[in-house]
């Protein structure tokens, strides 16, 4: 039973340190592609582009906006920011109701209508729910 456990332990101590091995084996393809001009995120939230690098220090310096520049270690970069596709045409959205009332649907006499016509239209229509 000892054996087991023993068996067990070496498992998982091995698992441990490959799964190590495979993380600082993907930091490094990530620092490989750090170059000026490329968008970025670093690990507490900022979005930025690589203005310069500097690998005596490890330091990064970012452009978060125009003229805001920001220096962080080179190991708090944790992504490189692809861009977004643009998306499709954009459908065009009239800025009033007149595409709900097609002329398909029948309801063109509802845009000529008086407001008393109105008022007696939804009286009847109250009626016909009790």
């Amino acid at each position: 039973m000892s054996i087991l456990l023993f068996v067990m332990l070496g498992i998982f101590i091995f698992m441990m340190f490959r799964r190590n091995k495979k993380t600082q084996q993907q930091q490094a393809a990530l620092q490989s592609q750090f170059e000026p001009g490329v968008d970025v995120m670093t690990s507490f939230g900022l979005f930025g582009r690589i203005v310069a690098i500097d690998d005596e220090e490890n330091k990064v310096t970012l452009e978060l906006s125009p003229g805001n520049l920001a220096t962080v270690h080179r190991q708090a970069v944790t992504k490189i920011v692809e861009p977004a596709a643009e998306p499709a045409a954009a459908t065009d959205v009239p800025d009033d109701a007149s595409s709900l009332t097609g002329a398909g649907s029948g309801s063109t006499a509802a845009a000529t209508e008086t407001p008393d016509e109105t008022l007696k239209r939804l009286n009847d229509e109250g009626k016909k729910d009790s």
